[in-house]
Order: structure tokens, then C-alpha cells, then sequence
């Protein structure tokens, strides 16, 4: 909840904070290709005074050495790191060689930085996170870990529904969601309707049998009439048009797509400021 206060305080007075993080430097470590979450943090960085250096994996030496040897490195000349990777071994390795903050960027089992964002909307769109019931219908992946994991710290009910072969595969809290088989059941007087890609980075090879099987969980028109009459949609893009979501709902009064992505900035500048210390906290 600090966290998203302080959010809420950036994106009020942005000017309060320019210098927050004047000679502090961020490195950005990219295994997986990225728009949110590599210009959201290069542009908070930037509006704090600070700096953030872009890293592509395979343009570095972390292809070459010793993944450790080079996390170290790293920790020597950046005052926090970022990174989005494949493995989430990645991240706890690089937790465990560096001397310096590591934020989750993603991996292929947790999006944390995502549910931050997503908590600031809907309690934004909502006015408080109390009373609050989502439902995240998809593929069981990064995104709904997070969003699980968020929600059960935020006090906010989660609902999934998932194709049985591709639910949630990573340890979660106790009582943490509610598993529905369909997505009709799972939507039915929600507040909010979340979905994400049904092939995620790594998956391409398959596409074809993903989207066949998760062709009934599509959010369109006629799914979200059976949620709430206040009901937002969240995405946590990029969105695939006519597969997960349909254009009309995609376009539609009831999403809040952009905002969300907009609270990315918001949200990772609190973020920052949280890990390095820094007073504004």
C-alpha cells in the first residue's frame, strides 16, 4: 500500500521528484524483447535525474562469462539493476551475486512490476481495493502468478479460469484464487476482467495448438455482459486483437488498457525510490 501511495503522489506532482535520483544509475538487462517495461523504466529514470543503461543479453558478455562474474560487474557501476529474462533462476542468481537492488523485470514464472501497475488501476478506477473480485481468464502464466500474488496482499478476490493443462504452475498463497472451468462461471458479477496473450515469449513453436485450445476463453462482448455493470478490462499488452480479446472489447468503454500501462511509469519510479532509500519514500 506504500508503494502505491507514493505511485499516486508521483504521477500527482511529477516535478517533486526530478531530482530524486540525480547520479543514480539504472542497468537494464534484456533477454526477452520488451516496449512497457524498457521505456517505462528508461523514462522514469530520465524524469527522476537519473540515467538507465539498456543491455541486450546477446550483445554482452553474459553469453560469454560466467553469469555471476558479470552480475558483479554490473553491481560495481549501477546503483540498481533490472532485468527480463527467461528462467526466474536468473533472477534469484542475480539477487544472490549482487551487491545492489534487482528488480523482477519478468520471467517466465512472475511479472511483480506488472501487478503493481495493476493494483494502482483498479484502485484508481475503483476509488478503494476493498470489495474487489477479479477474474483472469487464460493461460495460467507469469501475468496471473503476479496478479495472484498481488491480489492476496491487496485483500482483492481472484478468480481463474484456465484450460486444465496450462493453470498456474508455480507455488502460490493458501486460498489465494479460485479456480472456475469456464470463463462464463469465472466472470459472473466480477468487478474486473484480466486477460493476457495465450502464447507467451518462448512459446511460438506453440502457437497453433494454444490457440485452438484457448479459443473459448476469449473476452468479448458477450463474456463481459456477464460480469458487473461497473466491470473495467485490463490487458497487460502487447494484445493479440481477435484471439484473447476482441477489437469491440479492446476499444471499448470499459477498458482501461492504456491506463494500466501508463502506471507502469508511475508505479517503477516508486519502486525505485523504495529500494534505493531514497527519502521521497
Amino acid at each position: 500500500m506504500g508503494l502505491l501511495d507514493l505511485a499516486e503522489k508521483i504521477k500527482k506532482h511529477p516535478e517533486n521528484y526530478r531530482e530524486s535520483c540525480k547520479f543514480k544509475t539504472l542497468g537494464m538487462l534484456f533477454a526477452k524483447t520488451s516496449t512497457r517495461t524498457r521505456v517505462s523504466f528508461e523514462v522514469g529514470m530520465y524524469q527522476m535525474g537519473g540515467h538507465a543503461i539498456y543491455l541486450d543479453w546477446e550483445k554482452t558478455n553474459f553469453t560469454l562469462a560466467k553469469f555471476e562474474d558479470e552480475v558483479a560487474v554490473l553491481a560495481r557501476y549501477c546503483d540498481i539493476l533490472m532485468a527480463r529474462v527467461f528462467e526466474h533462476d536468473s533472477i534469484i542468481r542475480m539477487a544472490r551475486a549482487s551487491s545492489v537492488p534487482i528488480i523482477n523485470g519478468l520471467s517466465n514464472d512472475h511479472h511483480p512490476i506488472q501487478s503493481l501497475a495493476d493494483l494502482l488501476t483498479i484502485r484508481e478506477k475503483f476509488g478503494s481495493l476493498e470489495g474487489i473480485t477479479v477474474a483472469y481468464v487464460g493461460d495460467g502464466n507469469n501475468v496471473c502468478h503476479s496478479l495472484i500474488w498481488a491480489c492476496s496482499h491487496a485483500g482483492v478476490k481472484c478468480r481463474i479460469s484456465t484450460p486444465r493443462d496450462y493453470n498456474v504452475h508455480v507455488p502460490l498463497p493458501k486460498n489465494s484464487f479460485t479456480w472456475y472451468e469456464t470463463p462464463e462461471e469465472a466472470v459472473k458479477g466480477v468487478d474486473i476482467i484480466y486477460t493476457d496473450t495465450w502464447v507467451s515469449i518462448g512459446q511460438e513453436a506453440e502457437t497453433k495448438a494454444r490457440q485452438q485450445v484457448f479459443r473459448p476463453f476469449q473476452v468479448n462482448a458477450n463474456l463481459i455482459a456477464q460480469a458487473s455493470s461497473r466491470a473495467i478490462f485490463m490487458h497487460c499488452l502487447p494484445a493479440h486483437r481477435g484471439l484473447e480479446v476482441s477489437d469491440e472489447v479492446f476499444d471499448g468503454p470499459q477498458s482501461v488498457v492504456f491506463d494500466q500501462a501508463e502506471n507502469r511509469l508511475h508505479t517503477e519510479k516508486a519502486l525505485i525510490l523504495k529500494l534505493l532509500g531514497i527519502e521521497a519514500w
